[in-house]
């Protein structure tokens, strides 16, 4: 089977069907790969089965509910990626490293901060390079970087994945936060005074139990909840933290204008839960296109300054902050 075949009809572009035949593979679905390309699955599916015919050969067995290559689209995806790669760097190194970036970027940003702290950075990057567009994307889940057609991602956690590059921009710190209708009288000293209080998750980083630990001597205390409620968003987090539904593990950037405003308090001011890891995700290659370069430069900078400027001033260490 040759990839290369030259049977097409003059004029059909060989890597968009190619690529076309990847992104298929990768999203599961015509439909889904018609999303991606921003095209229609009537399209989609022509330049499948264009390519089909240039091979000779069935790639995909599709039924109403399911899609699977065929032994022959197996090898044959395999040798389209490796040929989509092969182009990619080709184009690099053909265009040059001084290159000014043009086209669009996908970058996959925290859906919290990636509303506004993280603009700033993004908005350097677009004045310096007039001709680039940006799809600026907020979830917090990693992006399947092929299938989904994205650039690079912003990610807040740990990054576990081998194929990827992990660029550190640094940390966002946790405190503990509550509403001062949850305290009858003194202030919670201790994390063990903390058991006996209604709590709250937010489920991307803890569930049913936080560790904190004392600033100076190094002291861990574990405490095990039993969330009231449980969310994905720092936002729905921080609004059911100050309508007194139970304490919370927050960024403290998050939460600095209700500490000033008395609408939360930090409990235990002398503990921290571990500082959540910044970084910038993207996927290995031996080159990178000039959109991802610059991008990748600006934030080396931006990016760590911006997670600075998050932090702001103390929170203070009682009440009122």
């Amino acid at each position: 089977m040759n990839i290369e075949a030259n049977s097409l009809p003059p004029g059909t572009d060989r890597m968009l069907l190619i690529e076309t035949f990847v992104r298929i593979v990768e999203a599961g679905s015509l439909s889904a790969a018609a999303d991606q390309l921003g095209s229609t699955q009537p399209t989609i599916s022509r330049r499948l089965q264009a390519l089909e015919r240039t091979m000779g050969v069935r790639l995909l067995q599709r039924t109403t509910h399911a899609m699977r290559l065929t032994e022959d689209g197996q090898r044959c995806y395999a040798r389209a990626k490796d040929l989509i790669s092969s182009w990619h760097a080709f184009e690099s190194e053909t265009r040059g490293a001084g290159e000014e970036p043009a086209g669009t970027l996908r970058v996959v940003a925290p859906h919290a901060f990636g509303q506004q702290q993280l603009v700033a950075p993004l908005a350097d990057y677009l004045r310096r390079y007039p001709k680039m567009r940006v799809e600026w994307l907020l979830h917090d889940r990693m992006p399947d970087f092929i299938a989904e057609g994205v650039d690079c991602a912003i990610r807040v956690g740990g990054v576990q994945d081998p194929s990827v590059v992990a660029l550190p921009m640094g940390e966002v710190p946790r405190i503990v936060v509550g509403a001062p209708s949850l305290f009858e009288a003194a202030l919670p000293t201790h994390p063990a005074e903390l058991t006996r209080l209604p709590w709250l998750a937010l489920r991307t980083f803890y569930r049913n139990d936080i560790s904190l630990t004392r600033l100076g001597p190094d002291e861990v205390a574990r405490i095990d909840i039993q969330p009231r409620l449980s969310t994905d968003g720092l936002y729905a987090l921080r609004s059911a933290a100050v309508e007194g539904l139970g304490l919370a593990v927050a960024s403290a950037w998050a939460v600095q204008e209700d500490l000033r405003a008395g609408r939360l308090v930090h409990v235990v001011p002398q503990w921290q839960a571990d500082p959540l890891p910044v970084h910038l995700v993207y996927p290995q290659a031996r080159l990178h296109p000039a959109r991802l370069r610059s991008f990748i430069d600006i934030m080396r900078v931006s990016g760590p300054a911006a997670l600075h400027r998050l932090q702001g001033s103390p929170v203070g260490d009682g009440a009122t902050a």
